[in-house]
């Protein structure tokens, strides 16, 4: 019987972006999943808000997090895990492909030379099929391209952290049209992930809640398989990829997108103070048609 650890949904409503923690009972020993640093693009102000209350969550449930897991570079918010590695001492990590977001945004953004595209912007880059533990929980890094080059899929025991492939079962799956997505990639991912039992938890990135119906964030591959609108008819891959492609040229891009990445491709950091002290965000004019 595959350990089940307890997983505790945060919900970050401006972005519609879901955070975890999840720990081992036996051992009081958790991780975060998918930190939120919250962002005004208004004021252009960063806050922390959602890390806060992750915060608070871990010292009063007693919590000892041992990792701070990031899926993949987000599109749709800024990530916390450096301002939550500074408070709780836990190493942060990604997946091994975030290398190739970085030197594809690299070139987007006409960041200098200098700037690292090795991925140490994180403490460890996790290999397709690596193992590591939560406290007496196994954890299995499956490489789950598609939304973007690096995405990853974390298979906690009986939970699994599929970030970006599936919406919930209402919604479908996530869109493959950012640069560097596929939605060949993500087909296959998503076939990978419904072979996992059919109880296995998935919890998903994002929830846009369709038709006023309160957020969620769990549904088992089981309930996928039989519910979810792009894949309970078990499609081809070539009809997948045709419902896929045609609703993704529909999509607008992410409102944060152009400032999210340029601080997720750096671990969630800002870019350096210049000069007078300011740390400056760069947006790429005209790099991408209007939709």
């Amino acid at each position: 019987m595959s350990k089940s650890p307890i997983v505790k949904s945060f919900w970050d409503a401006p972005t519609g972006s879901w955070q975890y923690v999840f720990h081992d009972p036996a051992t009081m020993k958790g991780a975060i999943v998918d930190p939120v640093l919250n962002y005004d693009p208004q004021a252009a102000a960063t806050m922390t808000h959602s890390a806060e209350e992750i915060l608070a969550y871990v010292e009063e449930a007693g919590i000892e997090i041992v990792w701070i897991l990031d899926t993949h570079p987000h599109a749709d918010h800024f990530s916390a895990a450096p301002w939550l590695k500074e408070r709780l001492g836990a190493p942060t990590a990604i997946g091994e492909h975030v290398v190739k977001v970085q030197a594809l945004w690299k070139g987007i953004y006409n960041l200098p030379d200098d700037f690292p595209t090795d991925g140490s912007q994180w403490d460890r880059l996790f290999a397709d099929g690596e193992t590591f533990t939560v406290g007496e929980i196994p954890v299995r890094v499956m490489f789950s391209p598609g939304h973007t080059l690096a995405s990853i899929t974390y298979v906690a025991g009986d939970a699994a952290f599929v970030h970006d492939t599936f919406m919930m079962p209402d919604s479908g799956t996530s869109r493959a049209d950012f640069p560097g997505g596929s939605s060949a990639d993500l087909y296959a991912s998503i076939q990978a992930i419904l072979a996992l039992p059919d109880d296995t938890r998935l919890f998903v990135g994002h929830d846009y809640a369709p038709e006023g119906r309160e957020a969620a964030c769990m549904a088992t591959v089981a309930e996928h398989k039989a519910t979810n609108i792009h894949l309970k008819d078990a499609p081809s891959e070539a009809a997948y990829r045709a419902v896929r492609d045609a609703r993704d040229a529909t999509l607008p891009l992410p409102r944060l997108m152009l400032a999210a990445l340029q601080i997720n491709i750096r671990g969630g950091r800002k870019p350096a103070p210049e000069d007078d002290g300011r740390r400056y965000l760069k947006i790429p004019l005209d790099y991408f048609e209007p939709r």
